[in-house]
């Protein structure tokens, strides 16, 4: 599994630029980022390559965050339905995934799945059923 730094950043002009600052200032990089909304606030979630010194650099920083485990699956393909069959299998194992995102492989140019789930079996299940996870970009 790997590291996802979740943080809350206000709904603001600017917000993003102020905390990836923070993150280059500390010589961090980001592998992957996802920024949703709501009314005030923004959820990020990002993968970086130095998870712990992420966190307390943002944390210093004034944001509110934790570390996450995530789930990373090699689609090892774009072609149309590869997702399709990562999630049917999923399904069919009664798997909920509470959120979702796809990211990109730059060493094999594929794209990855990175995803949230509270079943503790799905690295065990989707290992098993041959999908190469990634512990680390």
């Amino acid at each position: 599994m790997l590291n996802q730094i979740s943080l809350f950043a206000a709904n603001t002009k600017g917000a993003l630029s102020k905390m990836t600052a923070v993150l280059a200032e500390s010589d961090i990089n980001i592998y992957t980022m996802l920024a949703t909304d709501s009314a005030e606030f923004g959820i990020i979630r990002l993968i970086v390559d130095k998870p712990e010194p992420a966190k307390k650099v943002l944390e210093e920083a004034g944001y509110q965050c934790r570390l996450d485990k995530v789930i990373a699956i090699d689609m090892a393909s774009d072609k149309p339905g590869t997702l399709n069959r990562i999630l049917t299998d999923l399904r069919n194992a009664n798997v909920m995934i509470r959120y979702l995102y796809i990211s990109f492989d730059r060493n094999y140019s594929t794209p990855i799945a990175v995803f949230s789930t509270n079943e503790p079996e799905t690295e065990t299940f989707l290992k098993g059923k041959g999908y190469r996870l990634l512990d680390r970009f």
